[in-house]
């Protein structure tokens, strides 16, 4: 018998701009399915009924990048001139998930947005513009240059954590990973039970975090490792741990 696939719940990015999931979507996909596993979609307008049957066929979960900004008043901010509007229905998918993964543990994957949304919901804040907050820090590095820039800026991995055994070695100042970047917001004050695993050595912005519970594999990345699959190791290691963790998850008893 041909043994199933891991089953990875992905929101859809965006409720307000069905182009860019068209752009963005088919690369998760492409990722997900060529580490392993099977990509379940899950349709921000659907019915929460139909939401919830995809997500509980699904023992892994990827919150993607949106176009969207995370609502300012959920980390108890007033919003600022440059953030972007919210996504109400791509919330509420992302609080579904989010409620699944962490009571059952389920494996989890934050991208971009996804990272920042995660963060959130476990109490964290988020720096609403980089440049605005940055304005009196030299040097600045740029953030968002772009999908089309493989590696903007280099990343400083935490030795020991989850996230270095991931990428296969311990990086440092004089070893750093090269990530693309195409965002404006970053992670403020993480979120609870979440530990930060690599900055930007240059400006000291957030990274990447992870969960504090060595049995839950809990992992959110600033960069965008969909798009860079088929040249990065450390981008296909990456969905590899993700796939890993979604075959062997089993029910938590508590």
């Amino acid at each position: 018998m041909t043994p199933l696939r891991p089953r990875i719940a992905i929101p859809e990015p965006t409720s307000t701009d069905q182009a860019y999931n068209q752009r963005s979507l088919p690369q998760y996909v492409h990722a997900v399915e060529k580490a392993g596993g099977v990509a379940v979609p899950i349709p921000l307008l659907e019915s929460i009924e139909n939401q919830e049957a995809l997500l509980g066929s699904c023992t892994g979960i990827l919150l993607p990048g949106s176009p969207a900004d995370v609502d300012p008043a959920r980390y108890g901010e007033e919003r600022q001139k440059k953030t972007a509007a919210q996504d109400a229905a791509r919330e509420a998918v992302d609080t579904l998930l989010l409620q699944d993964a962490f009571r059952d543990r389920k494996p989890i994957l934050g991208i971009c947005y996804g990272l920042q949304s995660m963060n959130v919901w476990r109490g964290g804040t988020l720096v609403q513009d980089l440049p605005e907050a940055n304005i009196q820090k030299e040097p600045q590095v740029n953030h968002a240059p772009g999908r089309k820039i493989e590696r903007a800026h280099s990343v400083v991995i935490v030795p020991g954590s989850r996230l270095s055994s991931i990428a296969g070695a311990d990086t440092s100042e004089d070893k750093p990973l090269f990530v693309n970047s195409s965002h404006h917001q970053a992670v403020g004050r993480p979120g609870k039970f979440l530990n930060v695993v690599a900055t930007s050595p240059v400006d000291g912005v957030i990274e990447a975090l992870e969960g504090l519970n060595p049995e839950h594999f809990v992992v959110g990345v600033q960069w965008h490792p969909e798009r860079t699959y088929e040249s990065s190791p450390t981008s296909r290691t990456l969905f590899a741990a993700l796939l890993n963790a979604a075959d062997s998850w089993k029910p938590w008893t508590r």
